[in-house]
């Protein structure tokens, strides 16, 4: 019952991914942030190599993946309570991003700990478009939208305190993919949601931003909705969306037109020395 690591995006693959694929719900940011390793390099996300670790269980079965790329903490995929206690012997962590219970468990160790965020996974069931819509249409952004779009992934990476180093790749990225998706009224774009590449059956609609003046309109719902529509259409089998629970707009917008909780995810660092 040991933690292995690597910064081999392809060994680290070959041992854990088809476990991963088997729960693409809770594994859905290790599955994402591993495409990108592979498709772009170790240092897609900065200078440093990243950090890529399984745990095999006494069946041999893997029961727990993590994957750090910094300057990014560590971020759990779902994981067996057993290999929590393993992990932390094996790596001086300070941040972690997981799923509630295990993010708890390893912070208990540290006094004096901050929870800097909580977020909700949810799940799409029954979808429920706005109705009636607001005014206006969905379409597809394009390569002649790129400067709005990436003032928008800018701006929306500032509200929610991420950083926007790599704006540009994905909004190259996603809408090469067909990815992008505007809400327009009068002929101009006023609200827009991103869908990740399909992995494992899986898709994760993301960046829904409406700038302020659009905002409280429908405007928001109208195009996760279509967003989500399309990418069900396209043959995603999950259709996911994660929500900061300090924003109860967004998680009632969600819930309203048909997604569904799945899990929490904190993300807790130890207090400074």
């Amino acid at each position: 019952m040991t933690w292995t690591f690597t910064d081999d995006v392809e060994l680290f693959l070959d041992a854990a991914g088809t476990s991963l694929a088997a729960r693409p719900a809770e594994n859905t940011l290790v599955l994402t942030v591993t495409a990108t390793l592979r498709r772009d390099g170790p240092h897609a996300y900065g200078d440093a190599a990243p950090l890529l670790g399984w745990w095999r269980g006494t069946d041999g079965g893997i029961g727990g993946t993590l994957v750090q790329t910094p300057p990014h903490p560590p971020l759990l995929g779902a994981v067996v309570p057993e290999a929590v206690g393993p992990l932390a012997a094996a790596l001086p962590l300070t941040r972690i991003n997981a799923d509630r219970v295990a993010a708890e468990a390893l912070a208990a160790a540290w006094p004096g700990h901050r929870v800097d965020q909580e977020q909700r996974l949810y799940r799409l069931g029954t979808l429920f478009p706005p109705s009636p819509a607001p005014p206006g249409r969905p379409r597809a952004a394009t390569t002649a939208d790129r400067a709005l779009l990436v003032r928008w992934h800018r701006a929306f990476a500032d509200e929610v305190g991420q950083p926007a180093a790599h704006a540009e790749r994905q909004v190259d990225e996603r809408t090469a993919s067909g990815g992008l998706t505007f809400w327009e009224a009068d002929g101009a774009p006023v609200s827009m949601a991103g869908a990740s590449p399909r992995l494992a059956g899986m898709v994760r609609i993301a960046t829904v931003y409406t700038p302020p003046e659009h905002r409280g309109r429908g405007y928001a719902a109208a195009v996760t909705a279509e967003a989500s529509r399309s990418a069900r259409e396209d043959g995603a089998q999950e259709v996911l969306l994660f929500t900061d629970l300090a924003n109860p707009t967004s998680n009632g917008v969600y819930r309203r037109i048909g997604y569904r909780p799945v899990s929490d995810r904190l993300l807790i660092s130890a207090a400074e020395r």
